[in-house]
């Protein structure tokens, strides 16, 4: 017998920035002000993330690229991976995704690659408290999320994995 089974996202969508809380809007502009950081020469397409932490630090990122395309990573990684080194107890409460290019108008909200939204879903289950996700598009609308169950529901998760008493030692 087949079981057919559906399930659906929950979002909030904006048309602009004002809209959005005060806190919101500073992750916002803090992610558009890291833009500047990118280092994007092949593609010339800027992403950039802010994540706000528990206790109010902001930290950013930025896509990295390089000529050998898979040695790049993506911004949402670069931030995530800096908060996992430097504030590795920290819980974080949002991040805000944006992008640019000077090619063409962007008009939606750029959204996360597989990868990104998979080591996000790391994150939320690791703090054991739902992200807050924010797709900032500079000149359109804006996406708001709350749990990674809405982006990722199929996301990779084995419990076995940190069952393991030598894995744990090493952790």
């Amino acid at each position: 017998m087949i079981n057919k089974l559906s399930f659906s996202i929950s979002y909030e969508a904006y048309d602009h920035l004002q809209e959005l809380s005060a806190e919101d809007q500073s992750l916002c502009l803090k992610a558009e002000e890291a833009l500047s950081t990118s280092y994007s020469p092949y593609s010339n397409f800027k992403v950039a993330a802010a994540v706000l932490l528990s206790d109010g630090k902001i930290i950013t990122g930025s896509n990295q690229e390089n000529m050998a395309y898979p040695s790049g990573l993506c911004a949402e990684r670069v931030a995530l991976f800096t908060v996992g080194a430097t504030h590795p107890d920290a819980i974080i409460a949002s991040i805000v995704i944006t992008a640019h290019t000077p090619n063409f108008k962007i008009e939606q909200p750029i959204t996360c690659c597989g990868a990104c939204l998979q080591v996000m879903s790391e994150f939320e289950r690791k703090q054991n408290k739902e992200l807050t996700v924010i797709f900032y598009c500079l000149d359109g609308q804006i996406l708001k999320i709350k749990g990674m169950r809405n982006l990722l529901p199929f996301g990779f998760v084995e419990d076995r994995l940190l069952a393991d008493p030598v894995r744990l030692k090493q952790l």
